[in-house]
């Protein structure tokens, strides 16, 4: 399960329990929306409290990514995790954004808000 939020040029998804085929579509439709709208966005994922995710849903990141390599211009990931933390760097490859990982909820937010500061 995912939840969404959104504010002016930021998407904001946080993951419950397992991420889902279903899950991703939902945060794709939400970025497809901002972006059309508003440009190239910043994104905090909150994954700290994902179990785990499917198959399908690694597929859709790689396809995602690369048809929205431009589409971001900062990506904060929260996870306590090493793994998630690693498969984030990888869809790095994919992306144009700076990416960073981030232990604490206040930490990803501050990076987030500087960069919004520089625009």
């Amino acid at each position: 399960m995912i939840v969404t939020q959104h504010q002016p040029k930021r998407v904001e998804v946080t993951v419950y329990g397992e991420f889902t085929l279903a899950d991703y579509k939902e945060f794709e439709a939400m970025v497809n929306d901002k972006v059309k709208f508003e440009g190239a966005v910043d994104l905090l994922f909150d994954l700290r409290e994902m179990a785990d995710f499917t198959l399908d849903v690694a597929w859709e990141d790689i396809v995602f990514a690369r048809a929205h390599a431009n589409d971001f211009r900062r990506i904060a990931v929260l996870t306590r995790s090493q793994w998630v933390a690693w498969s984030a760097w990888l869809s790095q490859i994919f992306v144009q954004a700076e990416m960073r990982v981030f232990d604490a909820e206040n930490e990803a937010r501050s990076w987030l808000d500087a960069g919004q500061d520089a625009v």
